[in-house]
């Protein structure tokens, strides 16, 4: 049953299966298409937005009250946003909050992203939880002119992300440094002046402030694209590499990705994978990852660390998950979902090579997790 529409609806929300949601529209106008999934976060909407981990995906919160504190542009994760769209229970107040800069409408429609307000996202969520992430149109027309059987016609032809490797559209275009740490009272970001560990970072998608975390852990961050082989990154004479996140479909991205991480495991320094590069590194040593019916994405998940067994409260964002069943000999699981235990950390047995599916830089715990940077200082500092 479609949602009781507003009156005077400016944006419609149509999924696949013929599901139509109305609300108000805020941000950019005009149409998307993409897959659609839940956040839990209570905060961190403009990271969530601007995380390259998102590509090829609309956004609905949870929360209901989504940009109330406004933006800065000190919280972006990249230049421009990068999911495709959000949905909202409530329409966005005016920001209060010391460090606003624009309105979040404002940002979004300065930078082609659409929105829908007022949508019941308690349902919305359910519907996602049993059916698995749907495909969707969203359009956002101030007249409230829709052509619902156009939109719902555009969701079905969406490919979807299986197969879909997006690596490739959210990389920098070139090689870059990094030494920009955490932000820290009073002075904000910092610089690291010292480092003592020289990193590659592949990037298939990374957030900003991954690369911070890298810096405050004492690494010299030498960012390359994610089509980077083995000799490009190991030209640098790395202590360490680091595979950073991404969005799609991991085995796609794997098809050059695999190989030059197997080459570079060949030269036996210490790698460190999050999300994505958890994915990368898994298949490049003979897993395999499969597609997940709702993904995990929020602040709130909680992680068995099995060589502890400490209970970390983490962040997620991921629709693909390795198969801890595919795990070859030597290779251990190290981290695991207490939600639906689902693979979250793997680590190869007597080697400084480990990787985990949840995000240790996004601090939900609100530190639990950042004891993986300085583990893999500690592996370099080994080498040394």
């Amino acid at each position: 049953m479609d949602q009781q529409p507003p009156s005077h609806p400016t944006a419609c929300l149509a999924l696949a299966d013929g599901t139509l949601f109305y609300g108000r529209g805020f941000g950019a106008t005009g149409d998307t298409v993409a897959e659609l999934c839940f956040n839990t976060a209570m905060t961190g909407y403009q990271e969530i937005m601007t995380d390259p981990s998102y590509a090829g995906q609309v956004v609905t919160f949870t929360f209901p009250h989504i940009g109330n504190t406004g933006v800065t542009p000190e919280d972006d994760e990249t230049a421009e946003p990068v999911a495709e769209g959000m949905v909202v229970k409530w329409d966005p107040t005016e920001p209060s909050n010391w460090r606003s800069a624009d309105t979040l409408s404002n940002w979004l429609a300065s930078r082609g992203r659409i929105a829908i307000g007022g949508v019941d996202t308690r349902r919305l969520t359910r519907a996602i939880r049993q059916q698995g992430a749907p495909h969707v149109a969203l359009s956002h027309d101030p007249d409230g002119n829709f052509d619902t059987a156009a939109l719902v016609a555009k969701a079905r032809a969406f490919s979807g992300l299986e197969g879909l490797d997006l690596a490739k559209d959210v990389t920098c275009a070139q090689s870059y440094r990094w030494d920009e740490m955490r932000w820290a009272w009073p002075e904000g970001y910092s610089r690291q002046e010292n480092p003592k560990h020289k990193v590659v970072a592949v990037d298939f998608g990374a957030k900003r402030n991954i690369l911070r975390c890298l810096a405050s852990a004492g690494c010299d961050v030498t960012v390359l694209p994610a089509t980077a082989t083995a000799q490009e990154v190991l030209a640098h004479k790395p202590d360490g590499v680091f595979l950073s996140n991404g969005p799609g479909d991991p085995a796609a991205t794997g098809t050059y990705a695999v190989p030059m991480i197997k080459d570079v495991l060949d030269a036996e320094i210490p790698v460190f994978g999050i999300c994505l590069g958890h994915q990368m590194l898994a298949l490049a040593l003979g897993a395999t990852t499969v597609k997940m019916n709702h993904g995990h994405h929020g602040a709130n998940h909680p992680v068995k660390d099995n060589e502890t067994g400490k209970v970390e409260i983490t962040s997620m964002n991921h629709g693909f998950a390795v198969d801890s069943q595919t795990l070859p000999e030597g290779v251990e699981e190290t981290h695991v979902s207490l939600f639906d235990g689902s693979n979250c950390g793997i680590r190869i047995a007597n080697r400084p090579v480990f990787s985990v599916q949840h995000h240790p830089e996004a601090s939900p715990g609100p530190q639990d997790s950042f004891y993986l940077f300085e583990k893999f200082a500690s592996y370099m500092a080994e080498q040394a």
